[in-house]
């Protein structure tokens, strides 16, 4: 099985060409474990100072940001580690790239970052510009309208009032609004204040807030003493893998779920009609969970027969990593979704739409920043790399060796590992229980492999888009020794 993967310092000889095009060039050959153990004495000191201000709970090391470069992080401790979970998949060009500095160099641009405007009501003279040259050249086709945010919980929460308002001006007839709903929304009540909801899945993640954590269930830590509303939960397939194995029970688990759509819209429409759907092309906090197309589809076809919108939740799985800029592009849907929210790797939060979900009246989506310019400014260039070097090809080809890799690994190892799955170097693999899956990800950070779980019991992969098939090489052979260690 070793021969599966050549010894890492031959990949990079053979690989030194590409390299170049994708801007690694300037990387650590391989990654380097000084410690022990990770955090090393000095993350450790500092997590005792940071304690003293700050909950540190989720703190898993301290990085040093100076000297992290490409598809590897550094740590203060010295330790050289390849990242493939990127921020929590927020890098899309991995760290310190050249051209990302650039950006600044240029004093207009350097005013911009400094000047950062309440874009609402005192927008700069270069916004329209850079949301026509840059965000309408990503826009999801048939989407021509765009509301910036600055995360994904306030894209997700903004973009659920958007469609409530949507659904209440079809309700009134695009009439003005009325006295008594004026007065009524003010303490809480209808029709003023409607009881509307939004359907979500179990296993899915939208976000923190209060709307986005109603609409959250992958993790009780997430939602533990917050209040919630009373809105719909579905069930998300559960596939059994392979997929080319398990046909005919994965599609029974799309036409129960989809179902169980149905009749909870039936169910909710006396008390909180459905004013909507959110769903994620790839479940990804829960637990990397996918959907067929199929599945997307009808369930775009449940929406629209209802007279509800589709909302599907790109803030992880958009950007590239799935081999294609928005992963809902992989379904085949009959037009567009409604509304398509966005953050992570492309820097500030948002959401694209049509005009039927821009408010009549101003200020009814609105906060003090509303984005911000500056990440627009590196979106810019963002964009421009992943075109001019062809980014989302090298997903495709780095994918399908690290994913060929897995399931080589999962039939070596099959009493750890199962259920290889993905999209692109979007990828996720089973351990057979959650205590197994969090010794694995610790041994292979002390193997110099950055990664992350998901789920119960999921390992996931999210590396940045200059990832190639050499460093798909060297997670493999790293997972490979911590496998045998078990």
């Amino acid at each position: 099985m070793r021969s599966l993967w050549l010894n890492t310092l031959t990949k990079q000889s053979l690989y030194r060409l590409s390299t170049k095009r994708y801007s690694t060039n300037n990387e650590p050959k391989e990654p380097v474990v000084k410690t022990k153990s990770i955090p090393g004495p000095k993350s450790i000191e500092l997590k005792k100072q940071l304690d003293s201000v700050q909950a540190t709970g989720t703190v898993q090391f301290f990085a040093d940001y100076e000297k992290s470069i490409g598809n590897y992080i550094y740590d203060v401790d010295g330790n050289i580690l390849l990242d493939v979970y990127t921020q929590i998949s927020s890098v899309p060009l991995g760290y310190n790239h050249p051209r990302l500095f650039k950006v600044f160099n240029n004093e207009q641009n350097l005013k911009t970052l400094i000047n950062r405007p309440a874009l609402g009501v005192f927008p700069g003279k270069e916004w329209p510009d850079k949301l026509h040259s840059v965000l309408s050249s990503i826009a999801p086709k048939g989407l021509n309208k765009i509301t910036t945010m600055m995360c994904g919980s306030c894209s997700n929460e903004n973009a659920y009032k958007s469609i409530f308002i949507w659904y209440q001006n079809k309700l009134r007839g695009n009439k003005p609004l009325t006295e008594q709903e004026k007065t009524s929304c003010m303490i809480n009540i209808p029709p003023g204040a409607p009881k509307l909801s939004i359907l979500s899945f179990k296993g899915a993640f939208h976000g923190r807030t209060l709307g986005a954590l109603s609409t959250t269930h992958s993790k009780y830590i997430h939602k533990l003493d917050v209040p919630s509303f009373d809105w719909p939960i579905a069930s998300f397939p559960e596939y059994k893998y392979p997929l080319d194995e398990n046909v005919q029970h994965n599609k029974k688990e799309d036409e129960k779920c989809l179902s169980e759509v149905q009749d909870l819209i039936q169910q909710y429409a006396s008390k909180n009609p459905v004013a909507g759907i959110v769903v994620e092309p790839i479940q990804s906090e829960g637990g990397d969970n996918e959907a067929s197309p199929e599945f997307f589809r009808s369930l775009q076809a449940i929406c629209k027969k209802n007279g509800i919108a589709l909302l599907i939740d790109e803030v992880q799985t958009g950007g590239g990593s799935t081999g294609k800029f928005w992963a809902h592009e992989h379904f085949g849907l009959d037009g567009p979704p409604d509304v398509v929210t966005f953050s992570k790797k492309l820097q500030l939060g948002g959401y694209f739409h049509n005009e039927d979900f821009l408010p009549n009246e101003p200020y009814r989506i609105f906060n003090t920043w509303m984005g911000d310019p500056g990440k627009v400014l590196l979106l810019e260039e963002v964009v421009k790399v992943i075109q001019e070097e062809k980014l989302l090809a090298n997903v495709d080809v780095a994918g399908k060796v690290l994913k060929n890799g897995l399931l080589s690994l999962e039939k070596e190892f099959p009493h750890i590992l199962n259920s290889t799955r993905g999209r692109g170097t979007f990828l996720a693999i089973n351990c057979t229980n959650t205590k197994v899956r969090d010794q694995i990800i610790g041994a292979l950070k002390l193997h110099g492999i950055q990664t992350g779980g998901c789920g119960d019991i999921s390992i996931r992969f999210r590396p940045a888009l200059i990832f190639q098939e050499y460093h798909a090489n060297i997670v493999l052979d790293r997972f490979r020794k911590v496998l045998q260690s078990f």
